[in-house]
């Protein structure tokens, strides 16, 4: 008994670190423009904030976890990102696909200058349906002025990244 589950550990790990890695892997992808549907989720404090809040905007949305490394590595480029965009139109929104506390826990010691939004298993279908079929973590979206979903990528992005698609948008 000991040995099967043993067997199902590794081979929950090993299906865990495969999506992971073709996450990683995985091309930035431009998308057909198709429309960002209307979400809604609370921030830490349960103040509830709809994707329409930042309409006429540029959107860089960002699935994330507080137990993802490359997630946590990434954030301090958006944090830095926001603020040289920010008075531009861009704004940065994290969705968490965890609970409260672990962002809670994340913001005690960790400045963001963006709305951390709080989805827990709903982020993760909102994000599947966005169009993360190996619901990995980090997802970045990339969405234009006019709501429309114009870049994703699976896995951390870069900044570099992340400017060479925002760039033509700022025009």
């Amino acid at each position: 008994m000991r040995l099967i589950q043993i067997v199902m550990v590794v081979a929950l790990l090993a299906l865990g670190a495969g999506l992971v890695v073709r996450g990683l892997m995985a091309p930035d992808r431009p998308v057909s423009q198709a429309l960002l549907p209307e979400f809604e989720f609370p921030d830490i404090s349960d103040k509830k904030h709809s994707s329409s809040e930042w309409q006429g905007k540029i959107r860089v949305i960002n699935f994330w976890a507080t137990w993802c490394p490359p997630c946590i590595k990434e954030i301090p480029e958006f944090v830095e990102l926001q603020t040289q965009l920010g008075d531009k139109g861009v704004q940065f929104i994290g969705i968490a696909i965890e609970d409260k506390v672990p962002v809670e826990q994340y913001l005690a010691i960790n400045t963001v200058n963006y709305p951390l939004l709080v989805a827990d298993f709903a982020g993760v279908a909102l994000a599947h349906q966005l169009g993360n079929t190996v619901d990995a973590v980090p997802y970045t979206l990339v969405v234009n002025q006019k709501g429309e979903i114009i870049h994703e990528h699976q896995g951390a992005i870069s900044k570099e990244q992340l400017l060479e698609v925002i760039q033509p948008l700022l025009n």
